[in-house]
């Protein structure tokens, strides 16, 4: 493994050690653990409510909605996360995250502050679902095996795309450990390496996968799996108008050489 400090692991290794060693500063240090335990609780509460959920075709979770209003918050719980995911990757999104944190350090905190957000939203989708009650099947025998390799496969993908991406931003990390350290948070350059030499959007990839590799399928399940699907295909273009604003004819190149989200395995040259 490569841990140099250009490579996802250095970056991730180089923050964690700086961050046990943080100068003088009681309360800013303070703040910083507390929001490293709440983003990684959250953080790892949401996964695996995601995992559980999913694999159980949604029939499983804690909501206790009456019906048919369940149907209305079922709806209201699935159409959240890409909405206000996608609103604070904006401008006024960035700012917004940064005032949340009242005092100097809102900006350095901004990236822990949207993985906080995020995890919650993830984890009341899938803690806070009310399910249907309806199955329409479910996989036995070898077919079980078969769809639970794909499932875990497809959750490998994803979290080494998001490895690729820059594990500190993905995770919450950087805001809290830059804290830690009194700097400023120091952001992964554009991915293009690993999973992303192969497709620009591996992460939303990923993410459609594990819709769609579910040993349970129920009426819950498909409307969650389109209507995410239907984000993870329409949030990459947004993403990539940022990409390009902010890395120009790096970009460019980057996009004319990696398909969207469909490998090619031609032979291609190596990343400029």
């Amino acid at each position: 493994m490569n841990l140099s400090g250009d490579t996802p692991a250095g970056r991730l290794i180089g923050l964690a050690l700086g961050a046990l060693r943080p100068p003088p500063g009681r309360g800013r240090i303070a703040l910083a653990l507390a929001f490293g335990v709440t983003v990684h609780a959250i953080f790892a509460a949401a996964v695996l409510a995601m995992i559980l959920a999913m694999y159980f075709g949604m029939s499983r979770s804690l909501g206790a909605v009456p019906w048919p209003w369940a149907a209305l918050v079922n709806a209201a719980l699935v159409l959240q996360f890409p909405l206000v995911h996608s609103a604070l990757l904006t401008r006024r999104g960035g700012r917004m995250l940064t005032r949340l944190v009242p005092g100097r350090h809102g900006g350095t905190l901004a990236t822990t502050t949207y993985a906080i957000i995020a995890s919650l939203q993830l984890l009341a989708l899938f803690a806070l679902w009310t399910p249907s009650g309806i199955i329409w099947w479910r996989a036995e025998g070898a077919a079980l095996a078969a769809v639970s390799v794909a499932y875990a496969l497809a959750w490998l993908m994803l979290i080494k795309a998001s490895y690729d991406a820059g594990a500190e931003v993905q995770s919450g990390a950087l805001g809290w450990m830059s804290l830690m350290q009194d700097i400023r948070p120091r952001f992964p350059d554009m991915p293009t390496t690993g999973l992303f030499r192969i497709i620009r959007q591996p992460i939303y990839v990923a993410f459609a996968l594990t819709l769609w590799t579910v040993p349970v399928w129920t009426p819950d399940q498909l409307a969650l799996a389109m209507t995410l699907t239907a984000y993870c295909l329409a949030a990459p273009r947004l993403k990539e108008r940022r990409f390009a604003a902010r890395y120009g004819a790096r970009f460019e190149a980057y996009r004319a050489r990696v398909p969207y989200a469909v490998p090619t395995f031609r032979k291609r040259r190596k990343d400029a």
